[in-house]
């Protein structure tokens, strides 16, 4: 009877709130001796840098950081931004990770709207920060991350991460609690700011694990910037399967071949231009990758030339689509069978489509948005891309009548 299924409740025991932090604890226990950072001479382990991510942690907490403030953060990627994915959560704050390619007017804005506590900056661009908070007459506190730049002027990352570790394991009491802000390209008008919370961002690693896949203990090159839809949720997936994150600080070619061979890096997500890049570089190897490089591509359609060249290159690159407002990409271009009987020209030409939902999407559909009804499936009619499921943003910080007309009928 109904009554009686009803009558089981949810507990401690069979109830926990969705969160990436889960992967960190038991990235932590089961990857304990894998190593989780490299950088340059910099290797550290998964139990390393989940200590270090919680004395990071413990160290905002001491500063004052409260559940549901925004902690900002403007570096390239660097270790130090991946750690602060996991320890800005820990302690139920927001991470707002900022364009590093913004100017001071802009940054400012949304250091104002976004109600920052504090910000963390690598030294490159702290001058940067300090005209953007002149700018809005802001004064809040900031903390550097020594890293290519000139030497720190006060409080640095470094203090954080030797401050004493948070003790309790962290997960949100609610998985809907927002766990990151991160804002629009502000193509028209300002920035909105959108808001991802703690169940979402563990579905979006999850699906990325699950549709990729990422194998047990493989490396992750950091090449999509973390403050685009966070890296797109990478950086919480790779606590999954304990993966290797690889990082460069700058997307250039000599960087990128240096770390692929140095570390047989059989993972990364890339902008098309990085791929035209790599494929254009005098550096590029002479010999296709053996075993291929899996590469998701997004931010742009990928020109079929360009799919060409890198298929070449022993790069088996998967088109994936979406945006700020869905946790990066809601699609994905699966591979058909009939795909590799078709000459190179036309599998790029294939492989450069849409795709078909993520494992994490409900309908993903093609609408005709006045007639509320989904366009033919022809490969030729046009519509609006509608999007429903866990991976779709809270809503605009401070924004209730674009969220509206964002999250319209469902």
């Amino acid at each position: 009877m109904r009554e009686h299924f009803e009558a089981l409740d949810k507990c401690a025991a069979n109830y926990v709130p969705l969160s990436p932090i889960s992967f960190l604890n038991r990235g932590a226990d089961v990857f304990a001796k894998d190593t989780a950072v490299v950088y340059g001479d910099t290797r550290r382990t998964w139990a390393e840098t989940a200590a270090r991510i919680r004395r990071v942690a413990g160290g905002l907490r001491a500063k004052g950081v409260e559940l549901g403030e925004t902690v900002s953060v403007i570096a390239p990627n660097i270790p130090e931004l991946f750690e602060l994915h996991y320890a800005v959560p820990l302690i139920g704050g927001v991470l707002g990770a900022l364009n590093t390619r913004l100017e001071p007017e802009t940054v400012g804005y949304i250091l104002e709207h976004s109600d920052s506590k504090l910000v963390i900056v690598a030294t490159a661009f702290r001058d940067l920060v300090d005209a953007a908070m002149a700018g809005e007459g802001l004064s809040l506190e900031v903390i550097e991350i020594a890293d290519d730049g000139p030497a720190p002027r006060g409080t640095t990352y470094e203090d954080l991460a030797a401050s004493e570790p948070l003790a309790d394991e962290g997960l949100p009491a609610d998985e809907w609690q927002a766990i990151a802000i991160n804002y629009t390209s502000g193509t028209s008008g300002r920035p909105k700011g959108v808001v991802y919370h703690h169940r979402g961002a563990y579905l979006m690693a999850m699906g990325t694990a699950a549709a990729w896949p990422l194998s047990y203990g493989a490396s992750y090159l950091s090449v999509v910037p973390m403050f685009h839809c966070n890296g797109w949720c990478h950086p919480w997936a790779a606590a999954i399967n304990g993966a290797k994150m690889v990082f460069t600080r700058m997307p250039e070619p000599q960087r990128l071949f240096a770390a692929i061979a140095a570390d047989g890096v059989p993972h990364f997500g890339a902008a098309p231009v990085i791929l035209q890049m790599m494929a254009e570089s005098d550096l590029a190897p002479s010999a296709p990758f053996d075993p291929p490089i899996n590469v998701f591509t997004a931010g742009a359609p990928p020109p079929p030339a360009i799919l060409e060249n890198t298929a070449a290159m022993g790069m088996d690159v998967m088109h994936v689509y979406g945006l700020t407002e869905t946790y990066g990409h809601i699609s994905q271009c699966i591979p058909q069978a009939h795909w590799p009987n078709l000459d190179a020209s036309a599998q790029a030409e294939a492989r450069a489509r849409q795709g078909v939902a993520f494992p994490v999407v409900e309908p993903l559909e093609v609408v005709d948005r006045e007639a509320h009804a989904p366009v033919p499936r022809d490969a030729e009619t046009q519509g609006e891309i509608a999007i429903r499921g866990n991976t779709v943003m809270k809503g605009y910080y401070k924004n209730p009548e674009a969220t509206a007309a964002a999250i319209d009928g469902g």
